[in-house]
């Protein structure tokens, strides 16, 4: 399970006890974060393997996960746990997600500065050899994998149409 985002050890912890559950489920982890305040905030984002998501998915994988997480006990404090999918702006977490919404543009953040530059934004052109390539106006650059910090689609008609078809056809499906 690769992760885009840096995970702190509780929350690779953590994914380490709730993918085998949503895995057996037909689920992908999509991401993990804890969040801080008086009162701790779990949060799991998936989705069903190859796209999609419903209200009653999310009451299932919350009563699956809370099942596990009550066993294992990882988190010290009370805490709140939130199931949720993507949505349509989706983060994109997995080297996978670059692929797949290729064709779409996305805002991404690098850990570093590449030619002095953190912020990118642009149409995705896929990934080659752990790169993911986006065209921007100004050039098609390549950003490893490893470096990116931040990566999400942005909302432009053509990811609403996409949208619009995503549950009868399916992620795979999207027009490109």
């Amino acid at each position: 399970m690769h992760s885009l985002v840096t995970l702190t050890p509780a929350e690779t912890r953590i994914a380490g006890i709730v993918h085998p559950v949503l895995e057996s489920m037909g689920f992908a982890l999509v991401r993990l974060r804890i969040g801080g305040g008086p009162k701790k905030q779990l949060q799991i984002m998936t989705e069903r393997a190859g796209g999609g998501m419903e209200i009653s998915d999310c009451a299932e994988i919350s009563r699956a996960v809370s099942a596990v997480l009550d066993v294992e006990d990882p988190i010290a404090d009370g805490y709140t746990l939130e199931i949720s999918s993507p949505g349509i702006d989706r983060p994109l977490t997995r080297l996978a997600d670059f692929d797949d919404w290729s064709g779409h543009t996305a805002r991404i953040e690098t850990s570093l500065p590449i030619d002095g530059r953190r912020r990118f934004k642009g149409r995705i052109l896929g990934v080659e050899n752990n790169v993911v390539r986006l065209e921007s106006d100004e050039m098609i650059i390549g950003l490893e994998f490893a470096s990116i910090s931040n990566a999400k689609l942005v909302l432009t008609a053509k990811l609403l149409k996409a949208a619009g078809e995503a549950p009868a056809m399916g992620r795979k499906g999207i027009s490109k």
